[in-house]
């Protein structure tokens, strides 16, 4: 059985594909029904573009959108480029806070560009826990590439090598020497290094420590990780990164791979385990009984599963 929604989605209907998400990241009435009948095409390129805060991720992510679909695809088409951009959560509303979206204003009237904005709902790796789905959303609807910009929260965001083809680390010169960034969990997971807003002082120092950090990484004799300058405000380095991009995926081209599968049903097994689950919920029911005598949070939350 099919969901009514899929046959005007897999036309490519941009409000389809839209409703499709919503459908997903808030668990409506179908959403499960539409995602077990998704055609995923998993040779579709995902790329993390993924930082601290304040690197410049959405302002390069504009500019890489615009260098990505002045190109074309195998069947002479200019490409199509779907972005999902995860964004802090408001702590009033629960959504996101567009901010990361716009930056990218300029493409907001283009047909063969896509964005979409994700909250992260409490999730500490910089991504939504509904990530995953949004994905596969985004892979049925047969987009040439996919990018995904994390919210910029800092080690935690190597969470992204489980959900992207090809990492890209984005970083600015002020970031420190490289000892201070080896320390970084970011800087283990890299397939290419952005070295933004590199016209400021010390980016030549700075390119040369990641260089010496590299030689600490284990040898991939089918990929050398490049490190590349940018001032992605003015465009400069974005097509040297796009090739990059692009080069790195002909290497390591998008596959099944039974672990990173293994791990996608672990996670979604997970967020289903949660379904229903909040901290309010909790704190409702912890409200009640935690000034009792002898009250045990470990019996508590015991008891919390069994029912």
């Amino acid at each position: 059985m099919s969901h009514p929604l899929l046959e005007t989605f897999l036309q490519g209907d941009r409000r389809a594909i839209a409703r499709a998400i919503t459908l997903v990241e808030n668990q409506l009435a179908g959403y499960e029904l539409l995602l077990g009948a998704l055609p995923v095409n998993r040779s579709i390129p995902v790329t993390g573009i993924t930082g601290p805060p304040g690197a410049g991720k959405s302002t390069l992510i504009s500019a890489l959108i615009k260098e990505l679909t002045s190109r074309k695809n195998a069947a002479g088409n200019f490409n199509q480029v779907a972005v999902v951009a995860v964004d802090p959560t408001s702590p009033f509303t629960h959504g996101s806070l567009l901010g990361d979206r716009l930056r990218m204003h300029d493409h907001f009237n283009n047909p063969n560009v896509f964005i979409r904005s994700l909250a992260t709902r409490g999730a500490l790796g910089g991504l939504s826990a509904k990530t995953l789905e949004v994905i596969d959303v985004l892979r049925a609807a047969s987009f040439d590439h996919i990018l995904i910009e994390t919210v910029g929260v800092g080690q935690s965001e190597v969470e992204i090598v489980s959900m992207a083809n090809t990492t890209v680390v984005v970083l600015v010169p002020e970031a420190g020497d490289e000892i201070q960034a080896l320390k970084s969990g970011i800087m283990e997971i890299a397939d290419v290094f952005v070295v933004n807003k590199s016209d400021r002082e010390g980016a030549d120092r700075f390119v040369a420590g990641i260089h010496k950090t590299l030689h600490e990484r284990p040898y991939n004799e089918q990929w050398s990780i490049p490190v590349i300058k940018t001032v992605a405000s003015r465009n400069e380095g974005v097509q040297e990164l796009t090739d990059a991009v692009i080069r790195h995926y002909q290497v390591n081209p998008p596959q099944l791979n039974v672990h990173l599968m293994a791990e996608h049903a672990y996670r979604l097994i997970q967020h289903d385990k949660m379904k229903g689950i909040t901290v309010d919920n909790i704190a409702g029911q912890l409200k009640e009984k935690m000034n009792a005598e002898g009250f045990n949070l470990y019996a508590f939350v015991k008891d919390f599963q069994r029912k």
